[in-house]
């Protein structure tokens, strides 16, 4: 093969692989119409706990602004949860897995937006 169409394929797949590496970063705004789709119903459309589902509920769901409580959860431990259910870090059995319905990308994004729904991070 000559070697400046070797070079030329060789940079291109240089910037390929470099544009597609990993994960882009996690995105709160997108987290927050996940939030709104999948998580309102019990957590409230101001993430206090209080959905319309919290009637027919035996455990109240996690309040989501309480900064103090949210700091003590790590975003591996949130991660976990939404993706596997609450059971997954010893906690209620009702918070249900997400993994059939939301991607690592989209748990991450929700991840996110909890962090600027609790206070300790700000969004984009």
């Amino acid at each position: 093969m000559n070697n400046r169409i070797f070079l030329a394929l060789s940079s291109l797949t240089i910037l390929a692989n470099f544009a597609y590496a990993g994960s882009p970063p996690a995105d709160a705004i997108r987290g927050k119409t996940l939030y709104k789709i999948y998580c309102t119903q019990c957590h409230g459309l101001e993430g206090d706990g209080y959905g319309i589902n919290v009637a027919d509920m035996e455990v109240l769901p996690r309040d989501h602004t309480e900064t103090k409580e949210m700091k003590t959860r790590t975003d591996k431990d949130l991660f976990k949860a939404i993706k596997f259910g609450g059971k997954a870090i010893d906690k209620s059995v009702l918070m249900p897995n997400w993994d059939g319905n939301l991607s690592d990308r989209q748990i991450d994004d929700l991840v996110e937006y909890l962090r600027v729904l609790c206070c300790t991070k700000t969004g984009k």
